[in-house]
């Protein structure tokens, strides 16, 4: 089993240029025999699974810390240790690439949200807690993949589309216990808060969070 880290390096070219998105910092997966994990031929040959992902984390880690502008499909063949012909082999252009990482944070928000409806009591409410919880949860991460999924919501057709319809299917799944104009209520007042710790300075202090969401837990409880 390959075990994936990250690895800082130098970018080739002059710090701001085009061949150099991200200035001298940036991200390399690397194999635990210290190796780049997709760098030969062989590699790419016999585990295009394993260069799929190793392009899906070095553009999920680019748009993570320096925002979707950078990632630029070079940068993250770069990273990721293949040619630029490699990467189209995965992802024809750029949106194709940026709506499978999107995908995958909508794939990791999913296995939240169901750990949280594990440990919830279930019953009235059950999705908007663990919704609520999720949200709240994430807000005390440094950061946080929530931020740069938010404001790609915002500004992305695909990925607002992409939101609604995971929220829609959530509700029809949930319909018997999350219905109803209180709830609904209760999750557009967390998705406020998010949306205003992202917004904040860094140097900003916000309400308590930790009333805040017992504020709306409470809510939840019919």
């Amino acid at each position: 089993m390959i075990a994936l880290s990250y690895l800082e390096f130098p970018w080739p070219g002059d710090p701001g240029s085009d061949t150099d998105p991200l200035g001298r910092l940036g991200a390399k997966l690397i194999s635990n025999t210290g190796h780049a994990l997709v760098d030969s031929p062989r590699n790419r040959k016999k585990q295009p699974d394993v260069v799929r992902q190793a392009l899906l984390d070095c553009a999920t880690k680019l748009a993570l810390e320096h925002g979707l502008a950078a990632v630029s499909l070079q940068a993250v063949a770069s990273a990721a240790g293949v040619t630029k012909g490699g990467l189209f082999h995965h992802f024809p252009n750029k949106q194709a690439l940026i709506e499978a990482v999107f995908d995958g944070m909508m794939e990791n928000l999913d296995r939240e949200i169901d750990q949280e409806l594990e440990r919830d009591k279930g019953g009235h409410g059950t999705f908007t807690r663990a919704y609520v919880r999720t949200l709240f949860s994430d807000r005390a991460l440094n950061n946080s993949p929530w931020s740069a999924q938010t404001m790609t919501v915002l500004a992305d057709p695909y990925s607002k589309s992409l939101w609604h319809r995971w929220m829609n299917d959530r509700l029809v799944r949930h319909a018997e216990t999350d219905a109803g104009m209180r709830l609904e209520i209760v999750r557009l007042a967390a998705d406020g808060a998010w949306l205003a710790h992202v917004l904040r300075p860094d140097d900003h202090t916000g309400s308590d969070d930790t009333a805040l969401l017992q504020e709306l837990i409470e809510l939840t409880e019919g």
